[in-house]
C-alpha cells in the first residue's frame, strides 16, 4: 500500500491576471490544503488546467510545490503519446516527486490492449509509483475493470483512480486487484459509495474548500459511524454539484477567490464564470458556513 492517504487533492493552478502562473501563490495554496487535512496532492492534473500549462511551467511548479510541502507530491503527466508521457514521467522523477499519475491516452482511442501496453511503457521506464486514471468523459475511451486489474500486477502500478461513475466497474477493481493496489474514486459525489464497497479514498476537487467535512466522512465511515458519514455525504451534494456546474476547474478557482484564496483567472479556452455560477458558488458555500451571509 503506498503512503499518499485518503484525500488527495488535484490542486488548481495558481494564475496572475494575466493568465501568468503565480508560483508564490501556488507554494501557499499547497500548505493551505494540507494544514486542511489533505494527505497528498496532485500536481498538473486535470484540475490543474495541464493542457494549457507548458513543460517548463509543469517542471517548476513540481519542485515550488514539493519544496513547500511535507505530503507526497503526485505528477500528472499523462499524455495521448506513449513516449511523451514516459519523458513527463522522467521529468517529474528527477524534481523529486512522489508518484505519477497517469490519465487513460485521449483523442486517438487504443483499445484495451493498447491501453494496457501503454501503461506497462510507461511503468517499465520510471522507478516511481503509478496511479492510473480513469476518466471516459474526458478521454472518449473507458479501460475496463478486467484492464485495470492486469495492470493492477505490475509492482509498480500502485492503484487506479476510476471517474468513470461507474460504481460497479470501480467495486470490481476493488474485488479483482492484487492486493494492496488502491482505488480512488475520482467523482466527489462517491466518496463514502467508494468506501463501503471497499474503496480506499478519493483524488478530489472539493476538498480545496471542504477537506474538514470529507475528512470527517471518511474517518466516521472507517470508524463505523455510518449515520454520521452518510450525514455529511447527504451536507456536501449541493456543493458538490455546485463545483461541477460547468468545466472543471472553473468552478473550483471561483470558489477559491471568493474565499480571497486569489487563485486567479482560468487559461483560454476556459473562459470567466458566469455571475449565475459566482451566485450559486456563493449561495452553496453561505449554506455550509464557508461565508459570512449578508
Amino acid at each position: 500500500m503506498n503512503n499518499w492517504g485518503r484525500i488527495i487533492t488535484a490542486m488548481v493552478t495558481p494564475m496572475d491576471a494575466e493568465g501568468k502562473i503565480n508560483y508564490d501563490k501556488a507554494a501557499e495554496l499547497a500548505k493551505h490544503l494540507v494544514e486542511q487535512g489533505n494527505t497528498a496532492l496532485v500536481i498538473n492534473g486535470t484540475t490543474g488546467e495541464s493542457p494549457t500549462v507548458t513543460s517548463e511551467e509543469k517542471e517548476k511548479l513540481l519542485t515550488v510545490v514539493k519544496e513547500a510541502v511535507n505530503v507526497p507530491i503526485i505528477a500528472g503527466v499523462g499524455t495521448n503519446c506513449t513516449q511523451a508521457t514516459i519523458e513527463n514521467a522522467l521529468i517529474a522523477e528527477k524534481v523529486g516527486v512522489d508518484g505519477l499519475l497517469v490519465v487513460v491516452p485521449y483523442y486517438n482511442k487504443p483499445n484495451q490492449e493498447s491501453l494496457y501496453q501503454h501503461f506497462a511503457q510507461v511503468a517499465k521506464a520510471t522507478k516511481l509509483p503509478l496511479m492510473l486514471y480513469n476518466v471516459p468523459g474526458r478521454t472518449g475511451m473507458n479501460m475496463t475493470a478486467e484492464t485495470s486489474v492486469a495492470l493492477s500486477k505490475i509492482s509498480n502500478i500502485v492503484a487506479l483512480k476510476e471517474a468513470s461513475g461507474d460504481l460497479n466497474q470501480l467495486a470490481t477493481v476493488v474485488r479483482d486487484a492484487e492486493e494492496g493496489f488502491a482505488v480512488y474514486t475520482g467523482e466527489d459525489a462517491q466518496i463514502l459509495p467508494t468506501l463501503a464497497v471497499g474503496g480506499y479514498g478519493v483524488v478530489s476537487v472539493t476538498a480545496h474548500v471542504v477537506c474538514k467535512d470529507i475528512k470527517n466522512m471518511v474517518e466516521s465511515y472507517l470508524k463505523g459511524n455510518v449515520e454520521e458519514a452518510a450525514k455529511i455525504h447527504l451536507k456536501l451534494i449541493k456543493i458538490t454539484d455546485k463545483m461541477f456546474m460547468t468545466a472543471n476547474p472553473i468552478p473550483v478557482k471561483a470558489a477559491l477567490n471568493i474565499l480571497g484564496m486569489d487563485v486567479g483567472i482560468t487559461r483560454m479556452p476556459l473562459a470567466a464564470p458566469s455571475d449565475n455560477v459566482i451566485n450559486e458558488l456563493k449561495d452553496a458555500m453561505s449554506e455550509l458556513g464557508l461565508l459570512e451571509v449578508k
